[in-house]
């Protein structure tokens, strides 16, 4: 855990000499910055000193080589000194126009954004490999495409080790085989090299134009179907298979609608969903939805529910009757929004094409 205890107040620059005995009376600033963090470090807290600039990081390593030794009565002095410079804060602002546009990021809008970084000659990059991390993992593969062998190795060995091994698994046989050998000659790389290697990367997606939307088209598509009528859905998956039948696939992974629900939806998870459901709106899905794929999911949901509650459903769905089309659809589109609320939540978790593989 990073200490959350800034060390401007006792900022500044100094040339002193090599000193043995201190008292307070002879320190200058930076020594006393120099004991604030010798203290911490001796408590156990973790410093992010490495987020200071590189002459801040060699003008404190340097002051601290050169001091010598205090008494208790001075370091108390000097931590008491700090504490009330601390308490006389009342808010900090950041540090030029990159930490400004970094406390704003998301606020304003991504085109003003990229104007005032070009017009300042600020970069978006403070620890590439930070940045890199948060990149999923077509992105990440994206990336590795267009580099050497050498770089990927380097790039695969800096990834999460979960993220890491979903990328060679998708990465085409020969290709991760050459990366995994290449890895083996990345013993002696130095840190430096490592930092060019992330800062080079890190720029390839700060040149990126900023996009107008956060998700991609087949995501927005995606959604918008999923609150469609089954019959506008379906029409407009049709015309897409016509049109463009790699976009209409992408789109399609991303739907999902009632008759999903036995294909998708694990069994043990069926208890979680019901339990936030109305029971007129079961049954009035239900009894609709007794045909096709329909009626698979209304089976595979009273299969997997206590017996009880199934019995009690089975009997709401024959005393129902008929069931208007837009009543129904009303209805299945509730129930596949209490499933997309529980994955947003994290409660549960959809099978996908690549679960089905592995059975």
């Amino acid at each position: 855990m990073s200490s959350p205890i800034p060390l401007a107040p006792f900022g500044g620059d100094a040339d002193v000499p090599s000193l043995g005995y201190m008292r307070k009376g002879n320190l200058t600033r930076p020594q006393k910055a120099a004991i604030i963090v010798r203290f911490l470090l001796n408590e156990g807290a973790e410093l992010s000193l490495a987020e200071l600039s590189d002459n801040h990081q060699a003008d404190l390593t340097y002051m601290m080589g050169d001091m010598g030794y205090i008494d208790r009565e001075t370091l108390g002095d000097v931590l008491m000194e700090f504490a009330q410079e601390l308490e006389s804060i009342g808010l900090s602002f950041p540090n030029g126009i990159s930490g400004a546009l970094s406390v704003l990021q998301g606020q304003i809008s991504p085109l003003t954004e990229a104007r005032l970084r070009k017009e300042a000659g600020v970069r978006m990059i403070g620890n590439p490999w930070s940045r890199i991390k948060e990149l999923d993992v077509p992105e990440l593969i994206k990336m590795i495409d267009g580099e050497s062998i050498e770089v990927s190795a380097v790039l695969i060995s800096k990834l999460p080790v979960d993220k890491a091994a979903m990328i060679l698994a998708k990465l085409p046989g020969d290709k991760s085989r050459r990366i995994t050998f290449a890895m083996s000659m990345t013993e002696n790389i130095t840190p430096e090299a490592v930092d060019r290697i992330g800062l080079t990367l890190a720029c390839q997606l700060e040149d990126r134009p900023p996009k107008a939307f956060k998700q991609g088209p087949e995501d927005r598509l995606g959604a918008i179907l999923n609150n469609a009528t089954t019959a506008t859905r379906d029409d407009v998956l049709d015309s897409l298979d016509e049109k463009d039948a790699e976009f209409a696939g992408a789109v399609r992974r991303r739907i999902f609608t009632y008759a999903h629900i036995a294909t998708r939806l694990k069994p043990l998870d069926v208890p979680r969903l019901v339990r936030d459901l109305d029971e007129a709106t079961l049954i009035t899905a239900m009894a609709y939805a007794t045909e096709g794929d329909f009626g698979i999911s209304t089976e595979f949901i009273l299969n997997n529910m206590s017996a009880r509650m199934a019995d009690q459903l089975r009997e709401g769905i024959g005393e129902r009757g008929e069931v208007k089309t837009k009543e129904a659809e009303s209805a299945m589109q509730e129930i596949c929004t209490g499933v997309r609320e529980l994955v947003e939540l994290g409660e549960i978790e959809l099978l996908t094409d690549d679960d089905d593989d592995e059975d």
